[in-house]
């Protein structure tokens, strides 16, 4: 092999890549997915939340198309789609409502362990839970209450599981809790 004098070598020299004037192409696909991932958010919700977040027009029509489609790669060419529209709007007023929707259901949540947790307490304690659950609710009327643990207590020995009585247990707890 010969070699080029230096003086032909530095012209025939690969040019020096230029720095990319954009986002990288590694951040650009992760925007893609999580805006893809977004998308299959909203194709979850129900429509009248859908309606609230007041979509652009193709968006929305694009969301609604793609709970329909049954085909699971027709399925995955529209969530790409949904993700493409989105990445096109400002998503803000999107991702504050979603963040308020998940902070209800989490909200909810804990209410519904909280009233579970003193059901089952109650049905195991019996009237040491009762005083705990009057010292922290004093408004709290002992005897009908008595009488709801009593029936939900005996149920549970006759059965074993929860019946109509621990269900009007759990739904006086909960409105006790609110």
């Amino acid at each position: 092999m010969t070699r080029l004098p230096k003086r032909l070598s530095k012209r025939l020299a690969p040019p020096e890549p230029e720095p990319p004037a954009g986002p990288s192409k590694s951040l650009r696909k992760r925007e893609a997915h999580a805006a893809q991932a977004l998308g299959e958010e909203l194709i979850a919700l129900k429509d009248a939340e859908l309606v609230a977040l007041q979509l652009p027009e193709r968006l929305y029509d694009a969301i609604v198309a793609a709970r329909t489609i049954g085909s699971r790669g027709g399925g995955a060419r529209q969530r790409q789609y949904i993700g493409k529209l989105i990445r096109q709007i400002d998503l803000t007023r999107v991702r504050e409502a979603l963040g308020a929707k998940v902070a209800k259901s989490a909200l909810e949540t804990q209410r519904f362990h909280r009233a579970e947790a003193w059901r089952a307490r109650l049905l195991e304690a019996g009237p040491a839970a009762l005083a705990a659950l009057r010292a922290a609710y004093p408004a709290l009327d002992e005897p009908a209450w008595r009488q709801r643990v009593a029936a939900a207590q005996l149920e549970r020995q006759r059965t074993a599981a929860t019946g109509a009585a621990g269900r009007e247990l759990f739904r006086a707890l909960r409105q006790l809790l609110d």
